[in-house]
């Protein structure tokens, strides 16, 4: 880790949210909290009032709820506060962050209550904790900004910059620093969250990895466990396992200094069946060669949008750790790795590249700062971002590389002709290297043998094209996984899906013809750990949803 010397200044900086660090272990915060500073309640956004529309209904616009009410909150106390009042009032709560949730979690017509997370956006250093204090509110990206311009370190988190970070955490959290450091979780040092016990009772816990911990199995169930199951996340903090001293540079990871960056597209009208084949084979086996916790490639990172036919072509972004020993001949024979045998000339990508925008220019790799090149990916993203349209989500961890009979589903669906959808594409995301360097049950998030993760997504915007494309997508996946019942059985191939990327279809035996039940597709054999938990912390089962855990 490469890190800068002396306690900057901004290291000594912390208010209310950092001070509550100071508590003992497995104590509350919100009773400090309430000695520290008089407490603002948020904002009640009720129907009639010009907000309501916007606040009812995320990222994904299939999914809008009629609620009593949206509640905005603005700290710990008040989220206790706001808690306690949807308790003895009866009514059935759902809790936002970022709003990128891709099913209906959040905006349901059973949802009586909103309460809304987003303005909770401090990120500070908790010297008490040796950690870096982030409000569930905060967007990746400030994360990214506010830890590495006070500090120069980070969390190896995602790629696009809105993404809020209570539920990015709580289920998980990858991105293109995960094959050199794991995943966002393995940094969790501990998490703040508001829960509802036996009786009605109200409070908030504090919980670290610490090994005496009283409540140390629920920073456990916040390390992939997913959001929405426990409580009310409202902050966590980072520092990395093995972090020594005093000084705040020391207690995270350090990004790269700089990365070398290529962006390239495989144009349709060079692809046939036969090269579109080996293509995605070469993508499968190079990640098989390299997935090891201890790969010389764990440096490198990529994102390979499969897109359909009808958007002209497949675009490929690629990332790797410019300061690692011959960074260019690693990120130059990967490239080759991936066209060997294909007979295509890789071209500039003029075109958004399904989850990145158009980044012409990289087609030879280029040297870029490491924050630079993160605003760049992250806010340069024009269809997973965009407001008003609909989506749906299809996800899966690989084993193996892909066999035949797979690719040639998606060839079949990439290319019908009635399918003429530009916004579509199936994402292969580099995994493997320092991820699966933790134990499956060291944390919640159980997937710690893949090589590769897949997300089947296509994008639309009016309501009533809905059967359609989602017709389309169950068919597709049906397809792929159709040696397995039509899901990612954990096995030899295959092993799962990503609580991040839920799928309500995956609960039902129409589509999930495996006779695995969805828990264990998310969370292997986890999930009993997880139900005990719930049992401890929401024994009520309050806070839930369509793949909410139940409690033991």
């Amino acid at each position: 880790m490469r890190k800068t010397s002396g306690v900057n200044r901004r290291s000594v900086l912390f208010g209310a949210a950092a001070a509550t660090g100071a508590l003992t272990v497995g104590t509350t915060s919100a009773q400090a909290e309430r000695a520290a500073v008089p407490v603002l309640a948020g904002a009640t956004i009720r129907a009639g009032d010009p907000r309501y529309p916007e606040l009812t209904t995320g990222n994904n616009q299939r999914f809008v709820a009629r609620p009593d009410y949206v509640r905005m909150i603005t700290s710990a106390e008040d989220a206790e506060r706001a808690v306690r009042d949807v308790v003895r009032a009866g009514k059935r709560v759902s809790i936002r962050g970022g709003g990128h949730c891709f099913s209906d979690f959040v905006c349901n017509p059973e949802v009586e209550v909103i309460l809304d997370v987003s303005e909770m956006t401090r990120v500070s250093y908790d010297p008490a904790r040796r950690a870096f204090a982030v409000e569930a509110g905060a967007r990746l990206i400030n994360v990214y900004e506010a830890l590495f311009k006070g500090w120069n370190v980070t969390i190896p988190g995602g790629i696009c910059y809105s993404v809020g970070i209570a539920g990015h955490i709580a289920g998980g959290g990858y991105g293109l620093l995960s094959r050199a450091h794991g995943l966002t979780v393995d940094h969790l040092y501990a998490v703040e969250v508001v829960v509802v016990e036996d009786g009605g009772r109200v409070r908030t816990v504090v919980a670290t990895r610490e090994e005496g911990d009283p409540n140390r199995d629920l920073w456990w169930a916040h390390t992939g466990g997913g959001g929405g199951n426990f409580g009310m996340v409202t902050r966590y903090w980072f520092r990395s396992p093995g972090a020594t001293g005093m000084n705040p540079s020391d207690q995270l990871i350090s990004p790269p200094s700089k990365v070398l960056v290529s962006a390239i597209e495989f144009p349709w009208d060079q692809l046939d069946e036969g090269k579109f084949h080996q293509l995605l084979k070469n993508f499968g086996a190079w990640h098989e060669r390299n997935a090891a916790p201890d790969s010389p490639a764990r440096s490198l990172s990529s994102l390979f949008n499969v897109s359909s036919k009808a958007h002209g072509s497949l675009g490929m972004f690629t990332q790797v750790d410019a300061g690692a020993p011959g960074a260019r001949k690693l990120l130059d024979d990967y490239l080759a790795a991936i066209t060997e045998g294909v007979g295509i000339t890789p071209r500039s990508a003029i075109r958004p590249m399904g989850e990145i925008g158009a980044l012409p220019g990289f087609t030879a790799p280029r040297e870029l700062p490491w924050l630079q090149a993160t605003r760049m990916v992250g806010t340069n993203n024009p269809t997973i971002t965009n407001p008003s349209s609909r989506g749906g989500h299809k996800s899966a961890y690989m084993l193996k590389n892909f066999s035949d009979a797979q690719i040639a589903a998606v060839y079949k669906h990439m290319t019908h002709p009635d399918f003429q959808n530009p916004d579509t594409m199936l994402v292969l995301f580099s995994f493997g290297g320092k991820v699966n360097a933790v134990s499956p049950h060291e944390t919640a998030n159980a997937q710690r043998g893949s090589v590769f993760k897949m997300c089947f997504q296509t994008f639309w915007e009016k309501p009533e094209d809905d059967p359609f494309y989602l017709d389309w997508l169950r068919e597709l996946y049906g397809e792929f996984f159709a040696a397995t019942g039509g899901v990612p059985v954990p096995g030899t191939s295959a092993d799962g899906c990503y609580i991040n990327y839920p799928d309500n279809d995956v609960a039902n035996p129409s589509y999930n013809k495996s006779g695995v039940p969805w828990s264990t597709l998310y969370y292997k054999d986890n999930y009993p750990r997880l139900q005990r938990v719930k049992r401890r912390y929401d024994p009520t089962n309050y806070f839930r949803h369509k793949l909410s855990i139940q409690p033991a």
